[in-house]
């Protein structure tokens, strides 16, 4: 077992014996240090082991997730075995590629540029969103801009569903309710952005022999925060062991810069700025962490609203929250099914 490992579990023991006590955000601080050469050691094993692969491919937004799996990918295997893909679209938020061409300048790694909106267009990505978002407001065109939005989990128990927000050319927002259908064709069409560019990090990933590397934090793992077959797809997902939280202890250990450090996470997916708490976490990404790492380890309630700031009430929806995701996003984990076992993949 690993250092860091050990101290995780380590807190999460002392977390546990303390129940009569506190319970803090100090249980998800990491030896950075010491996970960063694990991650990497890892990385190093699976990459030229493992897959026989030479290097790694990482589709890079400007996100903190994707910059850390950048840099540790350096880390493991040196920055000449690191492409970095730059894949924005007509709607992508200009900042997302100047931090991503930051992030790459900083790690001295190459990067391709492929602007996927030729693609999208020619699958009719944004005109199947825009015939499914008509469905409930008719006067929606090309000027117009649109995100979707849940509503806060701490606000109340009621019945939570998602809303179309629609900005009209003159500025003036509207929020209108959602059909099934409307919801469904929305959302459908946008998933060929994030298939696209998983699309395209295999082609780079089968020209050069590299592996490609997913960059999903605990939190979108384990909530299903992800594209079947999109981003949801990779050959490794380093970080997937890490909550949020400490994925920006290894950022700053990792020098990953400052302007991407401060950024609110995003899903970058949409017209208007979104960020992925409103879209689907509906929690501060600190909170849910806590919050998350209390139901994996059976921490009382009280405790932990008492180290979020919370009601007991509130922590039991979120409780509740995370396994109603888990079991509508199991879907996603799931590989596809076979009648028999066909055949045993060697060790």
């Amino acid at each position: 077992m690993s250092m860091s490992t050990s101290t995780l579990r380590t807190n999460a023991i002392d977390a546990v014996n303390t129940q009569t006590s506190t319970f803090s955000a100090d249980v998800l601080t990491l030896d950075a240090p010491t996970e960063i050469a694990r991650i990497a050691a890892n990385i190093r094993d699976v990459v030229t082991r493992r897959l026989r692969r030479k290097g790694v491919v990482v589709g890079i937004s400007g996100g903190i997730d994707s910059s850390v799996v950048a840099a540790l990918a350096v880390k493991a295997l040196g920055a000449d075995r690191v492409l970095g893909l730059l894949l924005p679209e007509s709607e992508s938020s200009p900042e997302s590629l100047e931090l991503g061409t930051m992030l790459a300048a900083s790690l001295g790694i190459q990067t391709v540029l492929e602007d996927i909106t030729p693609i999208l267009d020619g699958a009719r990505c944004y005109a199947r969103r825009d015939d499914a978002i008509r469905t409930v407001v008719p006067e929606y065109g090309p000027a117009h801009k649109c995100k979707i939005v849940l509503p806060s989990i701490l606000d109340g128990d009621g019945y939570r569903i998602f809303s179309l927000v629609v900005q009209a050319p003159n500025g003036e927002r509207r929020t209108a309710n959602l059909t099934a259908e409307a919801y469904l064709g929305i959302l459908s069409a946008m998933n060929f952005k994030q298939r696209v560019r998983k699309m395209m990090e295999y082609y780079h990933a089968d020209r050069l022999q590299y592996a490609v590397a997913g960059t999903p934090n605990r939190l979108e793992y384990d909530q299903g925060f992800f594209v079947k077959l999109g981003d949801g797809a990779a050959d490794l997902k380093p970080i997937a062991h890490l909550y949020k939280s400490q994925v920006y202890q290894l950022a700053e250990t990792l020098a990953i810069p400052v302007q991407i450090r401060s950024r609110a996470p995003t899903t970058d997916t949409y017209t208007l700025a979104q960020t992925q708490e409103e879209f689907f976490f509906s929690v501060p990404y600190a909170t849910l962490d806590l919050c998350l790492y209390a139901k994996n380890h059976g921490i009382d309630t009280a405790l932990v609203a008492a180290a979020t700031g919370l009601t007991n009430d509130q922590v039991e929806r979120i409780d509740r929250d995370i396994d109603a995701k888990r079991r509508a996003t199991r879907y996603l984990h799931e590989p596809a099914q076979l009648v028999d076992p066909v055949r045993e993949i060697d060790g």
